[in-house]
């Protein structure tokens, strides 16, 4: 090493699952600075295998934290997980929270590189430095939470494990983390069981150097002070006291809630299934990720998770269900199975409009279990809902991106969300830009949320934003409150590297070219940035003097085409020389 890290460890532990064997790379100082940690160094990492299917054992499953992940900067618990999509075949990473980040670094390690096949089902244990696989036959098909159960003893470990999902197939299938935080959407669950992993469990005494305890803690007092002074995070109804699911009633109101598989966007029984009425009802307490203070994770005394914002609207809306309960079970079911709640529900919603009727209760929960285990119906709709409607000759009815699909923001209500969805790298994501932030919150200033004015741009920056924070790492939702500003005092002071919110910026630029440059190289082209043809033929519920109409092909092609200018990318999607060249990404 050309010095001494702060911030980083310097250390990314490779393991061979089919040999055992372990290795310790040791990245120069120059890659840390140009790829900061967590989705960007996992991306640079990922880079020389982008060709591979996600089954070949060649291909590495990534996990790595951030330089602020195990410092005390706000929201630092989060890490990365990366690998190549079974359901999109994209590049695909995931922003995970609880404390595996936090365990890594506290390990010693940055990162860990998992790569090759376990001759039999296994675990894997990670205590500092030292990495050991064991046998995990007994635990095959065991729900992800038994597995949490089992290993519950170490208090002090973070464990994720997969579900019965994974190991049954399922390209939606989710690797549970510490009972209460999942690297979902994407199937990067079914990458973990192909490598016939069952569980991996870290534990770590160490600590993470910091360059400047002073300057942090002051970093710290003033993003403490931001979110203290913002009614979204820890206003009265806001993230901290009801969780992501205080903007239920929000997107109800504007008339932008997916309903009935997006034929529809807006609910009438939503008044009876906001966040409200799960407080009611539940009486949950805060749990949240390791290093944060806003706590927006609910969890009742008998600790049943309540649901995610995304979570409450495709459990209720989406699929038209009118119970309380069952929203809550179908949650907990998708945990212990270890499928993605998303992309469930939006599958059920597709069966239930290609069915041509409404999925009882019963009936939800019982196709959800038929799904993690593989089991008669399920097993066809656990590929996810792109195969499954065209395995029925109804493509079209698919809501989804690249194969992903969309969570609970009706892009014919926000228009900046209908390009973020086509043009995410990610496939139908809403938090690879999030404009809801600017479009429906206001923050950090109004957008019209019917128009595509303005918005390549804003999506551009909002994106190469979300990509730095990501690699930090640390919480999106904060950035309602703080900005690139204080965490890039915070980064100054945790790392000694002097950077400013637009040296940051360009990181993230950096890192956002470099995965359209993956997805090129997995032959994705501007016909995969696209919407489903529901949106631009048939209009949104107007009422309560808002007018939803259908999108307006032409603007949105004229949007998307301008996204590709600011981006730096030619008419196909793909980057161009210049903008390689610029990035430092020849």
């Amino acid at each position: 090493m050309e010095h001494v890290l702060f911030g980083w460890t310097g250390k990314i532990l490779r393991l061979d699952l089919t040999s055992g064997a372990a290795t310790t790379l040791t990245p120069a100082p120059a890659v840390y600075r140009t790829f900061m940690g967590g989705r960007g160094l996992a991306g640079h990492f990922l880079r020389p295998y982008a060709t591979l299917a996600w089954d070949d054992p060649d291909l590495p499953l990534i996990f790595m934290a951030g330089p602020l992940t195990g410092t005390i900067a706000p929201t630092s618990g989060r890490m990365t997980a990366m690998s190549i999509s079974p359901l999109t075949g994209t590049a695909f990473d995931s922003s995970v929270g609880g404390k595996l980040g936090t365990m890594l670094k506290r390990a010693g390690w940055d990162g860990l590189m998992l790569t090759g096949r376990a001759t039999e089902l296994s675990g894997l244990r990670i205590t500092d430095q030292a990495a050991t696989l064991e046998s995990a036959t007994a635990m095959a098909r065991a729900s992800a939470l038994a597995v949490m159960d089992f290993l519950a003893l170490d208090k002090e470990a973070s464990v994720a494990a997969v579900g019965p999902a994974a190991e049954t197939g399922s390209p939606l299938a989710s690797i549970l983390v510490d009972r209460h935080h999942a690297v979902g959407r994407g199937g990067l669950g079914l990458v973990m069981a192909a490598k016939n992993l069952k569980y991996l469990t870290v534990r770590g005494s160490g600590h993470v150097p910091v360059k400047d305890k002073k300057a942090l803690m002051s970093a710290r007092e003033d993003i403490f002070r931001l979110t203290a002074a913002s009614p979204a995070l820890l206003g009265e109804h806001g993230f901290s006291c009801y969780g992501t699911g205080a903007l239920y009633d929000l997107i109800s109101s504007r008339r932008m809630m997916p309903t009935a598989n997006f034929r529809h966007t807006h609910f009438s029984e939503a008044a009876h299934l906001n966040a409200a009425k799960f407080k009611e009802r539940y009486q949950p307490h805060k749990a949240g990720c390791k290093g944060c203070h806003v706590l927006c994770k609910k969890v009742s005394d008998q600790g049943v998770p309540m649901p995610e914002f995304e979570t409450m609207s495709h459990f209720s809306a989406l699929v038209e269900n009118h119970d309380l309960d069952t929203v809550v079970a179908a949650n907990m079911l998708c945990n212990e199975m270890g499928l993605d709640t998303i992309s469930a529900a939006s599958t059920l919603a597709c069966h239930a409009e290609i069915t041509g009727r409404v999925l009882a209760p019963t009936e939800i929960l019982s196709l959800l279990t038929d799904m993690g285990l593989g089991h008669g119906p399920g097993a066809e709709l656990a590929q996810g809902s792109r195969r499954y409607a065209t395995a029925h000759g109804r493509p079209e009815l698919s809501m989804s991106v690249k194969g992903l699909e969309l969570p609970a923001y009706d892009p014919r209500g926000v228009y900046g969300m209908a390009l973020a969805y086509a043009v995410s790298t990610r496939g139908g994501c809403h938090l690879r830009a999030y404009p809801v932030s600017h479009e429906i919150l206001r923050k950090p200033v109004s957008t019209d949320r019917f128009s595509f004015s303005g918005k390549a741009r804003i999506i551009k920056i909002a994106e190469d934003a979300a990509a730095t924070v990501d690699s930090l790492t640390a919480c999106k939702f904060l950035f309602f409150a703080a900005s690139l500003e204080e965490y890039a005092k915070a980064y100054t002071a945790v790392t000694g590297e002097q950077s400013s919110a637009q040296d940051l910026l360009a990181t993230g630029e950096r890192i956002c070219l470099a995965e359209r440059l993956l997805n090129a190289e997995r032959g994705f082209t501007a016909a995969d940035d696209d919407l489903p043809p529901r949106f631009f033929a048939e209009a949104g519920s107007s009422g309560n003097n808002i007018t939803v109409q259908a999108l307006d092909r032409a603007e949105f092609l004229k949007a998307r085409a301008a996204y590709y200018r600011v981006r730096g990318l030619d008419e196909e999607g793909r980057p161009t020389a210049a903008a390689l060249k610029k990035a430092g990404l020849e």
